[in-house]
């Protein structure tokens, strides 16, 4: 099984009725991640404090939620991610925070 296989689908927890929702991973999409390791999505997706947010595309329009979580580790991750059904969402990508960014979610870290 290659290593890639594990993570291409990750389930996670939510709300109180024990429902899941499913995190799909495209190929390329895991090949494009820079310095980040897929369990590192995954702690993120999994994590107790997400904010989800929408973001748009300014050049090509394409709408997506964000996630934005911290792993394990504390490290603050943005992820990309489109609704494929009502309980499955596709990953198309992930990235580390820019500072100011940082600052924003520690804001709403705080407030929580």
């Amino acid at each position: 099984m290659d290593a890639w296989a594990v993570i291409r689908r990750t389930n996670v927890r939510r709300s109180a009725k024990f429902r899941f929702v499913a995190f799909e991973w495209l190929e390329d999409s895991l090949r494009q991640l820079d310095r980040i390791e897929p369990r590192e999505v995954h702690q993120a997706l999994a994590s107790e404090r997400r904010w989800p947010r929408i973001a748009r595309d300014a050049e090509l329009g394409l709408r997506v939620l964000t996630i934005w979580a911290r792993t394990a580790d504390q490290r603050p991750l943005v992820i990309a991610t489109r609704k494929r059904s009502e309980w499955d969402w596709q990953c198309l990508g992930a990235r580390d925070m820019k500072p100011t960014e940082i600052e924003e979610f520690e804001a709403w870290e705080a407030a929580r």
